[in-house]
């Protein structure tokens, strides 16, 4: 009797599990005549600050975030890491509207930007020898941190079929640049975790949004420490 009762547990198990994963790739499975909904991280400030709070920290030099090629796409991507967590699989009806990459660093421009000036890789050193002239010598440039990141990881990671998370990895870099060349001053990895409300697209988008906020805002501190 136990060995029958053991069976048919085993036997209404493997079905709910073979639903669950079932409903799960219908997720990201293509669906004939939908339209992708698009995603960001939102509108960001709705105030232009006053030109007065800038330059309060020194100019910093930030390059287009680096990711592989798993993460170059527009999908959102998640992971069922209860049943395979090697594998990336991307919502068939959910996109960013850029890559991750660059909206992070899009985002990050502009948390920056209120407290300093953001400049582009190499901006501030560009001089034109054409115009230095014996009467005006080109000005001695002042070093300058320049800012690096690598997108590691940008997924939505279900623990189960209800439960999920975003999950946010990246390393960056900073280093002193100017006219003798460049140095390392510090590189360091950060790693946000971010529950999701629901377990789905919407859910997914949301959670890795605070989880960018999150490490964005520590990148900031870490900064600050650096320059101190």
């Amino acid at each position: 009797m136990k060995n029958r009762a053991n069976h048919a547990y085993r036997y209404w198990a493997r079905r709910l599990f073979l639903i669950f994963s079932l409903v799960l790739a219908g997720c990201a499975a293509p669906r004939s005549g939908g339209t992708p909904v698009v995603y960001d991280f939102g509108p960001g400030a709705t105030q232009t600050l006053p030109s007065t709070r800038i330059a309060s920290l020194p100019p910093l030099e930030v390059s287009t975030p680096q990711a592989s090629l798993a993460l170059a796409s527009n999908a959102v991507l998640y992971r069922l890491i209860y049943s395979d967590a090697q594998q990336l699989r991307p919502y068939a009806l959910a996109r960013w509207s850029m890559p991750p990459a660059q909206l992070i660093g899009q985002r990050l421009r502009e948390q920056l930007g209120r407290q300093r000036p953001v400049v582009s890789l190499g901006e501030i050193f560009r001089t034109s020898p054409a115009r230095q002239t014996a009467s005006a010598p080109a000005a001695k440039q002042e070093p300058l941190l320049s800012l690096r990141l690598e997108l590691e990881e940008f997924s939505q990671l279900f623990e189960s079929v209800d439960k999920s998370s975003g999950l946010l990895r990246l390393r960056a870099t900073v280093t002193q640049r100017s006219s003798a060349g460049e140095s390392l001053v510090g590189q360091r990895s950060f790693v946000a975790k971010q529950e999701a409300a629901s377990p789905d697209a919407a859910g997914g988008v949301k959670a890795l949004s605070l989880a960018a906020d999150q490490v964005i805002g520590e990148i900031e501190q870490w900064l600050m420490q650096m320059e101190r």
